[in-house]
């Protein structure tokens, strides 16, 4: 799937008079002059095919348009909340781009977070700030929590990039999570994720060392359900590869404290 093309099916977003709609104008308008068929893609379905679970489904390929360019909003707002733009956290999003969607979305792509850079310059810290939210409750109102839990996820991942969280990219991620109307836990959840102590695997199910094993298995039953990658099928298969290698990490997480606890 060409990057070009789900930035060009955005443009149909532009006009319903939405915050996200406001910034795309500014942002895609003056990077991708070039799309200008505002419908294109927004109204053609293609076929999920059903899996055993039952979460395949028909789709709108918009669907897919709207949470990226969201995506690529809340990555600015995390790229920058630290008052430093690093050089690996920009890497991170360009490897995001460059596998999903080939050598060209790397430069596309940097030039649209260069722009909402400018548009965050342009507006100010305050104005920028009320735009995050207005955009977040358009994402809480209009995906599935499901998509919204995985924008934190890869935005967690923006977040670890360079092997330390700062404290004001924490703050930033429980501000986006909270905006997003999600469980204020999923933040320790997602940056806990891939960590190597037992501290870190009860962190990632949501749980103290204090729980009983019922309530362990009733947490990885309910991580399971909320992440599993059939869910997000319908964003492609870049974000559904990325939901399946977070599935791995909590069965990993789960595994390590079955084992510390002789649970079967």
């Amino acid at each position: 799937m060409a990057f070009g093309k789900w930035i060009g099916g955005f443009f149909g977003f532009i006009n319903t008079g939405s915050i996200l709609g406001a910034i795309a104008g500014f942002v895609l308008g003056a990077v991708f002059d070039a799309f200008t068929d505002k419908t294109q893609q927004r109204y053609v379905e293609e076929d999920i095919p059903d899996d055993q679970n039952g979460y395949g489904q028909r789709v709108n390929p918009g669907t897919r348009n709207d949470f990226l360019f969201s995506l690529m909003v809340l990555v600015a707002h995390m790229i920058q909340a630290d008052g430093k733009i690093m050089h690996s956290e920009m890497e991170t999003v360009r490897k995001f781009l460059r596998d999903s969607f080939g050598p060209s979305a790397e430069t596309e792509g940097n030039n649209i977070l260069l722009r909402l850079f400018d548009y965050k310059k342009l507006q100010g810290e305050s104005a920028w700030q009320q735009q995050i939210q207005q955009s977040c409750a358009e994402m809480s109102m209009g995906m599935p929590e499901e998509y919204r839990m995985q924008l934190v996820a890869l935005l967690a991942q923006i977040a670890k990039a360079d092997g330390k969280v700062h404290y004001k990219e924490i703050e930033a991620l429980r501000q986006i999570t909270n905006y997003l109307r999600l469980e204020a836990s999923i933040v320790d959840q997602m940056l806990s994720l891939g960590g190597t102590t037992l501290e870190d695997a009860y962190k990632v199910l949501g749980i103290t060392p204090e729980a009983t094993d019922d309530e362990v298995r009733k947490a990885y039953r309910k991580m399971v359900i909320q992440h599993h990658p059939d869910k997000v099928s319908n964003l492609g298969e870049d974000v559904k590869e990325a939901a399946t290698r977070k599935l791995q990490e909590i069965n990993k997480a789960k595994e390590m404290i079955f084992q510390a606890r002789g649970m079967n």
